[in-house]
């Protein structure tokens, strides 16, 4: 019975657009009754979805959705620590990835350690961060690096990355 309601309350709607659209004097009658198909299919397709979810009762539970709500996370890792992971390895695959935000991060965790530690401003006496950081890691993180000629090319070795970070750490 609600269906019947439902079709009665749409033709209304349908009957008042198709009068609305002839009103307008800029818009042609076949352009007119072409946009009223439209409204009519649109109208039509919500009615009969509305339908059908009525007589469907609730929707039906699916494995997919359950599986999800039981599902627990992976990993129990902050946050912080997994984008650290993928800066990591994007650094490594991507060598503009690498110059424009890995290395920038592992710079300012080394120019905070060098500061915390040994009172040394990385950016302000850099002669002095590159005796204490070592040539290798300096030649990484040092702040005037120039950019990759290959942008596109391989990024920075992971076994690199964790020299440079083990060096970082021990400062």
């Amino acid at each position: 019975m609600r269906f019947a309601g439902s079709l009665v309350r749409t033709s209304v709607v349908e009957a008042v657009a198709l009068v609305g659209l002839l009103a307008i004097p800029r818009l042609s009658t076949s352009r007119a009754l072409a946009i009223w198909v439209v409204i009519v299919a649109a109208l039509v397709l919500v009615a009969l979805v509305r339908h059908s979810r009525e007589q469907d009762g609730p929707e039906p539970s699916r494995r997919f959705d359950e599986a999800l709500r039981g599902r627990r996370p992976a990993t129990s890792l902050p946050e912080e620590l997994l984008r650290m992971d993928r800066e990591i390895v994007l650094g490594s695959a991507d060598a503009d990835h690498a110059h424009r935000r890995l290395l920038p991060l592992l710079r300012a965790a080394a120019s905070a350690r060098l500061a915390a530690r040994h009172g040394i401003e990385l950016e302000r006496r850099p002669e002095l961060a590159r005796s204490v950081l070592g040539e290798d890691v300096w030649e990484l993180l040092r702040p005037d690096r120039p950019e990759p000629d290959d942008r596109h090319g391989p990024g920075v070795p992971r076994e690199r990355i964790a020299a440079v970070i083990e060096r970082v750490e021990a400062l």
